[in-house]
């Protein structure tokens, strides 16, 4: 009889390994990260130079990007979530190829897209193609908001604020 205990608890075991290694690596889930909330939503920007237009921040592609009217900062770039959402992570882009620049700007929320406050003051954020592939990392205590903003007022590579990727993750 504890033969057979044994041999089925070994079976057992080997059925659940076996589940656990089909699945693939568990990773634990942190607030921050998750779905790109800005993907499919509307952004608008207090202007823009040529034809770099603010949906560049939402296309997925780290080659293309929103450019401000030139020299004419502050500038802003604003997305809309559609409806409250909590969020705790920005993560912010340049093309890969652009030699290394800081941008000064304050991340900002709003519930009725006309009242912001800062959500993260103004500070310098270093986009480095050679460290960290030209992305900035912003993260925060979760916030709810609707109306997520990027206030730029400087930029130590050109006359205009610059965002390729404007990713928004939430709790």
């Amino acid at each position: 009889m504890r033969n057979k205990y044994v041999v089925w608890s070994l079976v057992v075991t080997l059925l659940i390994s076996s589940l656990y290694l089909a699945a693939g690596p568990f990773t634990i889930v942190s607030a921050s990260g998750g779905t790109n909330l800005t993907l499919g939503k509307t952004v608008t920007a207090s202007g823009q130079s040529q034809t770099y237009s603010p949906n560049n921040v939402k296309d997925s592609n780290q080659e293309t990007y929103w450019e401000s009217s030139n020299n004419a900062f502050p500038q802003w770039i604003q997305v809309d979530l559609g409806t409250e959402t909590s969020i705790d992570q920005i993560v912010l882009k340049l093309p890969t190829g652009w030699e290394m620049r800081t941008q000064t700007l304050a991340v900002q929320g709003s519930t009725n897209g006309s009242t912001f406050t800062d959500i993260v003051g103004s500070a310098d954020y270093v986009f480095n193609p050679s460290a960290g592939g030209n992305t900035v990392k912003i993260d925060f205590s979760a916030t709810s908001t609707r109306y997520v903003r990027l206030n730029v007022t400087g930029n130590t590579g050109w006359p205009a604020a610059q965002i390729s990727e404007f990713e928004i993750y939430g709790a």
